[in-house]
């Protein structure tokens, strides 16, 4: 078997395309606004911002980027981030990750109103994807997992997914998605033992544990579908966490690294905030607000 290559690329080119569309047909003048908070001179981190800004200026999403130093003090990013909480112009805002040792991510990303947490990182966000809330902004890497799956044509029901990798950025919400597409879940990490026993059994696997080619074709049930998160570089060459050349003899199909789930995060980014705008148009027109003002904005709880 040579597992089919599952193109991140091209599916991600097809989901920006259509947003496009979507926004200019739908939305006249309107354009969503993304607030995007980088602190510090990490150049990962800042590559990652320029990709998003240039992502979002081809469909047509606006991208306001406020750079801090790694010195800004945490009750200081505070009121950054409520400022763009009460500013109705924007509607998504995002922090790039990581922050700096000083500042708790949690406090931080706990601070963005839910409506507006297009990474979907909010603990409240996660705990409605937990409870299989359709409000629930589901954060953008397992989002595209997701679209990647279905690509494929699979049937998820009832299949045996297994994810290498707790994050609160993928490991955890992408086994609720899985486990809300009535897959079974096994969720294993660093601890588990028997670790390529529990693999082999299962027909999806998510490898996202930062782990260079750790998987290997011996833990492949034959048939089964890869979806390779890792991003390591290894000899001056990025891999994932899968050894993909090998376990391409054994799989039926298989992300590549780069250009599998990477494009699809982006995406899907684009896609939360397409989606917030929208909700957040409908509450200005829908909600009258204490204030007597039909449509104005604001919001009230």
């Amino acid at each position: 078997m040579t597992a089919k290559i599952i193109d991140g690329k091209t599916i991600a080119a097809k989901v920006r395309e259509e947003l496009a569309q979507k926004i200019v047909s739908e939305n006249g003048q309107d354009m969503p606004v993304l607030a995007v908070i980088l602190v510090g001179d990490n150049e990962a981190s800042r590559i990652y911002v320029r990709n998003k800004k240039k992502a979002a200026a081809e469909v047509g999403i606006g991208c306001e980027v406020l750079e801090f130093s790694d010195t800004i003090g945490e009750h200081a990013l505070l009121e950054v981030i409520d400022e763009l909480n009460k500013n109705s112009y924007i509607n998504g805002i995002i922090v790039q990750l990581p922050l700096p040792k000083h500042i708790d991510s949690l406090h931080i990303l706990s601070k963005i109103r839910p409506e507006k947490d297009v990474d979907g990182f909010n603990p409240y966000n996660a705990g409605l994807l937990a409870c299989r809330e359709p409000d629930a902004i589901v954060s953008a890497t397992p989002r595209g997992i997701l679209k990647l799956l279905e690509s494929t044509g699979i049937e998820l029901t009832g299949k045996h997914a297994v994810v290498i990798g707790r994050s609160n950025i993928v490991g955890r919400p992408v086994s609720m998605l899985l486990l809300n597409q009535d897959c079974t879940v096994s969720i294993t990490h660093s601890k588990t033992e028997n670790l390529s026993e529990i693999v082999r059994q299962g027909d999806i696997v998510v490898a996202a544990c930062g782990c260079a080619k750790l998987v290997k074709k011996e833990w492949i049930k034959e048939g089964a579908v890869i979806i390779d998160v890792g991003i390591n570089r290894v000899d001056g060459k990025l891999c994932g966490d899968v050894d993909f050349d090998a376990v391409c003899e054994k799989a039926a199909f298989i992300t590549p690294v780069p250009g599998g789930v990477g494009p699809m995060t982006v995406a899907m980014l684009l896609e939360n905030t397409y989606e917030a705008f929208k909700k957040q148009q409908k509450l200005k027109t829908d909600h009258v607000c204490q204030c007597g003002g039909h449509g104005c904005g604001c919001h009230h709880k």
